[in-house]
């Protein structure tokens, strides 16, 4: 009798082994919950702790610049007496009402005027209690005013940066410091907001410098950016997500694009020195060249956002266009970019603020010129402000402590408009699917 090869079926299935009940009460069980938790509060402690790390910073960042920088939107001024008529300067009101009123009374020396009139009210030392632009606010006045040729006038001038610091109780010379109470108590010097900071550009005084000239040339380099880098940008990321084949090609661009993205900002600048400045000659510190520098640097941040955002639009939206007639470029101008435009508007928003605070690309091709009248266009010198920042850091007078952190102030609040606007931009263009 032959045996079977297929061997038999048990009769009956094993029953398998009774797992053993967990011991949730068990002390080992009741430990290991123990210190799971331990380590729940410990990421939150620790999570807790970063955040509240992070906003005392910026904490800090803020009131040390609001603390020594609020002096700087405020000037001290000494009414200065002067006797126009005793002075004869040999200008008349109707050169003051014309285009030449500046070199007129330069040439007619009302830089000596103002000198000796200060002579005559506090003495020999007067001149060196008023600032050197004092002269130009009594230019400025005489033009505002040109009956005063005729007569005497008092007129408030900025006071020079020793008295000016006195006045605020940071003087470091006794003697200074008696003279700023003296002129205090006789009512002379006084203290106001300084519009001039606002209006004026740079100088060698810090009593008379001001901060527009930077800040016009921001906004102009600004409008150079963004005029050539989201327009270039956004017809990029379009074709490289609706149109371009996958090919190794594309794989290429792509990496190099993610690639230029990370690549330091410098090494922008030198690539518009040697294309901008030295192969084609354009006009050195134009906001024209800082323009052009700038969007070669963000204008891969943009693309990246604008692909994200254009790839985070459903594809059903592409499907239902299509599938009423809709040409592919109907698609993509009438539905994709409009829905992927928050996300597109706020990645360039991001990068532009990268290159408003922007320095080392701005150094090399120029932009640290001394500026002392705001630029007229595109093609004028300039500066801008993380610049003028950077410049008046690197001042000896104590007087420009304050002017520096007054400037930083200024570019917050410029930072903070530009966010501001890119939140009002993404909330009125969202949709919520």
């Amino acid at each position: 009798m032959s045996e079977t090869l297929v061997p038999q079926l048990p009769t009956r299935p094993e029953e398998p082994a009774s797992a053993a009940p967990t011991g949730w009460k068990s002390d080992s069980m009741q430990k290991r919950i123990r210190a799971r938790y331990a380590r729940e509060r410990r990421f939150r402690m620790w999570g807790l702790a970063a955040v509240i790390g992070s906003a005392g910073f910026l904490a800090f960042l803020l009131v040390t610049m609001l603390w020594q920088g609020i002096g700087g939107f405020q000037r001290a001024e000494i009414a200065l007496p002067i006797d126009f008529k005793a002075a004869a300067l040999e200008v008349t009101p109707e050169q003051l009402r014309g285009k030449g009123a500046d070199l007129a009374l330069a040439s007619a020396g009302l830089n000596d005027v103002v000198a000796n009139a200060a002579v005559a009210a506090f003495g020999p030392d007067g001149p060196d209690y008023i600032s050197e632009s004092a002269w130009v606010t009594v230019r400025d006045e005489l033009k505002a005013r040109p009956e005063l040729l005729q007569g005497r006038a008092s007129i408030d001038v900025p006071a020079s940066s020793p008295i000016a610091l006195a006045a605020k109780g940071d003087g470091n010379d006794p003697a200074v410091t008696r003279v700023a109470t003296r002129l205090r108590d006789e009512g002379t010097l006084t203290q106001g907001f300084n519009i001039d900071f606002l209006t004026g550009s740079d100088a060698t005084d810090p009593t008379g410098v001001g901060i527009w000239g930077a800040l016009k040339g921001s906004l102009l380099t600004m409008f150079i950016t963004l005029m050539i880098a989201f327009p270039i940008g956004v017809f990029s990321a379009i074709y490289l997500e609706e149109y371009a084949p996958r090919n190794r090609w594309t794989d290429l661009i792509e990496v190099s694009i993610n690639n230029l993205a990370a690549v330091p900002s410098i090494i922008f600048g030198l690539l518009g020195l040697a294309v901008f400045l030295n192969f084609l000659h354009l006009p050195r510190s134009a906001p024209l060249v800082g323009g052009m520098t700038l969007a070669l640097m963000i204008m891969p941040v943009i693309v990246i956002a604008g692909r994200n955002a254009i790839k985070a639009v459903p594809p059903s939206i592409r499907d239902a266009a299509l599938g009423i007639g809709a040409s592919r470029i109907q698609v993509v101008f009438h539905h994709v970019l409009p829905l992927a435009l928050p996300g597109i508007l706020t990645g360039t928003i991001i990068g532009m603020a990268r290159a408003l605070g922007e320095t080392a690309p701005l150094l090399l091709i120029g932009m640290r010129a001394f500026i002392v009248t705001p630029p007229g266009g595109v093609f004028d010198p300039a500066t801008v402000l993380p610049v003028q920042i950077f410049l008046w850091s690197d001042q000896v007078s104590r007087g420009f402590v304050e002017k520096t952190s007054a400037a930083i102030i200024v570019l917050l609040i410029f930072l903070l408009a530009m966010n501001a606007v890119a939140i009002y931009l993404r909330n009125r263009f969202e949709t919520r699917w």
